[in-house]
């Protein structure tokens, strides 16, 4: 028994992936659940328009965050700014005058969820104050793209991206290794193929398998759920295309790096992990301490949220989505890069000749074994 004992201190010792992995993954989880898991919303991005913006923006709550007054502004500016996400609350004021307050409208992004439903909450403890005063007499707010405040709605674009991480990432490192365990990728190596060939040849079946899932995941969705897709589909087809090339490159990057098919889950997990409680995904990003947050803002889930969320849910134009696209883009084109160097350099055959001191040290031991039996 101590023998064994000793002999997995020492088997262990040597995996330092592994030791570092479950050292680490506490501390991860200790780190994420304690500032990122969190639902409790502080500051909600509020608008203020129309005429009477300025008055109406000094009465309301502490916790709505006016990032803009806009005197000269109408409703059909508040509703884009909504709809392009700029916004998550609007107030639209009308001109002055008697019966001005009761025609105030405070409209609502429902697509943001755990902020709408904070918005809904703070309005609603307005209500009941006898101050005649425009904070007292605010109507109740009109939500917009999601009038029921259901999850599915902002889980199923999310789902989605879940998908392209998990075959995008596992399923592709995966394969890899199998080919360096079963020692096939070897003999692809000193066949006829560049090293580009195998490298697409590889992921190919895993893209056409990633968007197929895609596709039902957002069908089912739309179908049972009552998920709407009110955008465009070659806007929401750009995104996940360039989502999914970044989760196909970590996917060979893992690979490159793992000998065996557990290193490659571990990996792969380590990479998938922070993806999904750090990308607004279960957890708004808006919620999080900024020495947090920041993470979150350089995960590709991140940014792939933001487009599913915004072309299906409400129907955001393309030039409203620049930014996380092209993010995905400038992700996409490093990772890409980085693991196509990577497995070019797994495929490169040995220089002719280079057979190193080591295995002519093995093969002269095999000859004088050979010789010794026979």
């Amino acid at each position: 028994m101590w023998a064994i004992l000793v002999k997995e201190f020492r088997q262990l010792r040597r995996d330092r992936r592994t030791v570092a992995m479950l050292l680490m993954l506490p501390f991860l989880f200790l780190v994420i659940f304690g500032y990122a898991a969190s639902f409790d919303v502080k500051d909600v991005r509020t608008i203020v328009v129309g005429p009477m913006a300025a008055p109406a923006a000094a009465l309301l709550p502490e916790r709505m965050d006016v990032i803009g007054i806009y005197p000269s502004r109408d409703e059909a500016f508040a509703r884009d700014a909504l709809k392009d996400g700029d916004a998550v609350v609007a107030v639209v004021t009308p001109a002055s005058g008697a019966d001005a307050v009761g025609e105030t409208r405070i409209l609502v992004d429902g697509s943001e969820l755990f902020a709408a439903r904070a918005a809904v909450t703070m309005f609603a403890q307005l209500q009941p104050s006898a101050d005649a005063t425009l904070a007292a007499q605010l109507p109740a707010p009109e939500i917009l793209f999601n009038p029921e405040l259901k999850t599915s709605v902002i889980m199923v674009p999310g789902l989605c991206g879940i998908i392209l991480v998990f075959v995008g990432t596992v399923a592709t490192a995966l394969g890899v290794v199998r080919e360096r365990q079963a020692g096939t990728l070897e003999q692809l190596a000193v066949m006829p193929f560049k090293p580009r060939d195998v490298f697409v040849g590889k992921i190919g079946p895993y893209l056409l398998i990633a968007t197929i899932d895609m596709i039902v995941i957002v069908v089912v969705g739309m179908l049972l759920f009552g998920v709407p897709f009110a955008g465009s589909v070659a806007t929401f087809a750009l995104g996940a295309g360039l989502f999914l090339f970044v989760t196909l490159g970590i996917g060979v990057l893992v690979s490159t790096v793992s000998q065996t098919q557990g290193q490659a889950i571990q990996l792969a997990m380590m990479t998938m992990l922070p993806q999904f409680l750090l990308s607004g995904l279960f957890f708004p990003l808006y919620s999080m301490p900024w020495g947090v947050r920041w993470i979150g803002y350089c995960l590709p889930l991140t940014w792939f949220v933001k487009v599913a969320r915004g072309v299906m849910v409400r129907g955001t134009p393309i030039e409203a989505l620049w930014l996380p696209l092209v993010v995905l883009a400038l992700m996409a084109t490093i990772v890409f890069t980085l693991s196509v160097l990577r497995f070019r350099r797994d495929l490169a055959p040995a220089a002719p000749g280079d057979t190193g001191s080591d295995d002519l040290e093995s093969t002269g031991e095999v000859a004088v074994t050979v010789g010794a039996q026979v």
